[in-house]
């Protein structure tokens, strides 16, 4: 993994805008309406080099495909494992669940949110190779030549599964999430094999306590969270702790968030993940204020720190001295060395859906890559 040895590094957490024609044929994909197989591997290909391009453009270090193949960062898994079918829609949140105005004006601007939220019915395996084969291909041929610094992917942990696709199957919750890991360990082993750095996508262990695991109380919630930290660990053990990383959030979605768990709570699980950077949100209204925590969790000294510095569920584009700002912070506190810029979430979680516009995102790109610069300066002076 790169290290912002000289300056400040930057990266992005997964997804990006698709184009029109693309999301289109993803939709219709994942509804399993009749699609273009040949004109939907065209576009995933043509996408891939063109995000890849414009986020070296944007001053994007660590770059990756823009999770430009998948009608979901999450529930993707359904297509590539057996065991999944139907429909089953998610729960309300409890921090939005009781605004049914502000729900209803959200809906006008983001669309609906139509992503397929299979459920387990029978046993998990890999089914189909064929996609992430595609994906680690197109990767490839984008990067070359392309300048970027690195190249990442990103792939659904064991845990997060479960958030997106229930379980009707295995006799636990315990149970499931093995079974997925050992299912997805072929592919966390298959992206680095590749050549790049494995990003574990881990909501789960923040955004789950008031979504999809909202029945725990909040002790057995961060027992479930230790739980996945260490399956995840285990499927990870071919994987070396320098070519992984480890996201965590608490929702992609503009909302109250009144009910997100403090990251003080759940810090202390993070930091024993097996991945070498922690990719965090740290820019929104709700969490900001948690850069203090590592003041008081010591930041692991084989770890490096990406703070998001950027909020994507706001279309404000963020100046590159409040960036500076952000990213300093962080330095001052575990060391220069140690912190490359993100961003909160994805720009494209879901193929579809969202309220961010293309062109504005990669405007907050291009502000962090500016705001990067900036703090580069003061930390190496």
């Amino acid at each position: 993994m790169k290290a912002s040895q000289d300056r400040i590094l930057t990266t992005h957490v997964g997804s990006l805008p698709r184009p029109q024609e693309l999301r289109e044929l993803l939709v219709k994909k994942d509804q399993g309406e009749p699609y273009d197989k040949a004109a939907l591997a065209r576009l995933t290909r043509q996408a891939v080099a063109d995000i890849v391009r414009r986020q070296v453009s944007a001053g994007v270090d660590i770059v990756n495909d823009g999770e430009m193949s998948k009608p979901g960062y999450s529930t993707y898994v359904a297509d590539r494992l057996t065991g999944f079918a139907g429909h089953e829609p998610a729960l309300p949140r409890l921090d939005t669940r009781d605004h049914p105005n502000f729900l209803a004006a959200y809906e006008r601007m983001t669309g609906a949110n139509v992503a397929r939220r299979a459920v387990c019915v029978g046993p998990v395996a890999v089914r189909d190779r064929e996609p992430l084969k595609e994906d680690l291909d197109n990767l490839k041929a984008a990067l070359a030549g392309s300048g970027a610094t690195e190249g990442f992917m990103t792939a659904a942990s064991p845990g997060l599964v479960p958030v997106f696709q229930i379980n009707r199957h295995y006799p636990s919750h315990e149970a499931y999430v093995e079974a997925i890991a050992a299912a997805m360990q072929e592919e966390y082993e298959a992206i680095v094999a590749a050549g790049f750095m494995l990003q574990l996508d881990c909501p789960d262990l923040a955004m789950a306590h008031h979504t999809s695991f909202q029945e725990l109380d909040e002790a057995a919630f961060l027992k479930r969270a230790q739980f996945h930290v260490e399956v995840l660990n285990h499927a990870l053990r071919n994987v070396p702790a320098e070519m992984s990383r480890i996201h965590i959030c608490w929702g992609n979605y503009e909302g109250p968030h009144d009910h997100d768990i403090a990251f003080a709570k759940v810090a202390p699980i993070l930091v024993k993940s097996k991945p070498q950077a922690l990719v965090v949100e740290a820019a929104n209204p709700r969490h900001e204020h948690e850069w203090a925590v590592w003041k008081d969790i010591k930041l692991p000294d084989d770890k490096i720190l990406i703070p998001g510095v950027l909020d994507t569920s706001t279309n404000y584009v963020e100046h590159p001295e409040l960036v500076a700002e952000r990213l300093c912070r962080f330095a001052d506190i575990v060391g220069r060395e140690r912190v490359i810029a993100g961003s909160d979430c994805g720009f494209g979680t879901f193929a579809g859906y969202g309220k961010l516009d293309p062109d504005i995102s990669f405007k907050k790109l291009g502000a962090m890559a500016e705001g990067a610069a900036i703090a580069s300066k003061r930390l190496w002076h």
